[in-house]
């Protein structure tokens, strides 16, 4: 059984957001599959079972915040009886160019604190992670910022400001490469 978590933030306000490309992949492959989400408040997330290249597959949009991701990856592994080298999280990444996506297994955070919550409560980093790139030149001008604390505030508002017609347009493509990778695990 795979189990492929999108992580994101719950709430209308934060559709569309940068922080959120992980639930607009999990949401391309429910729409791909015709599979439905429910909540379930136990798991805390919205979780939908589906078939990805012929295997079963739960798909999850954990309803924390990103950066406690881990309390709902860790019901969640239970729930889809999922060994970690079953799991595959995807996320956003700073540190990837728009446009490109990375997939990779058994890597550390790169200071990502929803994956670090992930990595914290499986107590392992065993785990397949999807990372797509979010990173442009409003990115770079944040990063620029002359104290810690305005650079900080800056990313911060990178990370969850929405992405423009243009970038959605073209996501959707990416988010379709990304996630034919994914079925070839």
């Amino acid at each position: 059984m795979k189990l492929i978590i999108g992580l994101g933030n719950p709430g209308e306000e934060y559709q569309g957001a940068r922080h959120n490309v992980g639930f607009m992949a999990i949401d391309a492959i429910a729409k791909q599959s015709g599979a439905d989400f429910e909540m379930d408040k136990k798991l805390k997330a919205e979780v939908a079972k589906t078939k990805l290249g012929g295997k079963a597959a739960v798909l999850a949009k954990p309803q924390t915040f990103v950066n406690k991701s881990g309390e709902a990856a860790k019901k969640l592994k239970t729930f889809a009886k999922a060994k970690n080298g079953d799991i595959v999280i995807v996320h956003d990444d700073l540190d990837i160019e728009f446009g490109n996506f990375k997939l990779s297994f058994a890597k550390d955070s790169a200071g990502h604190r929803g994956v670090q919550s992930i990595i914290d409560t499986l107590k392992s980093n065993k785990f397949w992670r999807l990372r797509i790139g979010t990173a442009n030149r409003k990115l770079a001008a944040a990063r620029r910022q002359k104290t810690p604390q305005q650079k900080k505030e800056a990313v911060a508002a990178f990370v969850l400001s929405k992405f423009t017609p243009a970038e959605q347009t073209e996501l959707k493509e990416i988010i379709k490469k990304a996630l034919e990778r994914v079925e070839g695990i």
